[in-house]
């Protein structure tokens, strides 16, 4: 049987993404099984454009998506946006893999990753909204039955 990690999602800032995704695709070139519980302002890394504002959302659902584009701020120092554009461009000259360079390669390695239905609800979020790797839609029921049989367990 291979050891597993999982990881809870929580925050939807980009350094903090790159280390979720660092931690993922390492331990999947390890040998591990992996599986990412995206929840909350973790979501925001899938959304599909930068603004998910549909007529079926109501007006608390309308602003939290305005307030929480898929375009990524930084933990510290974003500086409105000028953080993670310096961010970006650092990695780059580093030759860093980007955090979308990350999230393909943790696909190719079917890193699993599960969105969490009660914060879609909340959200007013949907399948729709989200990108096409989404392996599954589950609550806290099923991330916890993954992270009951995990070696590593992380929240970030």
């Amino acid at each position: 049987m291979k050891d597993k990690m999982t990881i809870i999602l929580f925050s939807g800032e980009l350094d903090k993404a790159i280390a979720a995704f660092t931690l993922a695709t390492t331990a999947a070139l390890s040998g591990m099984e992996v599986t990412i519980f995206f929840t909350f302002w973790g979501l925001n890394v899938l959304k599909k454009t930068t603004y998910t504002v549909t007529g079926s959302q109501n007006i608390l659902q309308k602003m939290f998506n305005l307030m929480s584009p898929a375009t990524l701020p930084i933990s510290k120092l974003n500086m409105f946006g000028l953080g993670p554009w310096m961010m970006r461009r650092l990695m780059r000259k580093s030759k860093m893999a980007s955090l979308e360079d990350m999230m393909k390669l943790a696909r190719e390695l079917k890193i699993k990753y599960i969105a969490c239905t009660t914060s879609c609800g909340v959200l007013g979020l949907g399948p729709e909204h989200l990108v096409g790797e989404v392996d599954e839609f589950a609550g806290a029921a099923t991330y916890l039955a993954e992270a009951r049989e995990s070696n590593i367990n992380l929240f970030i």
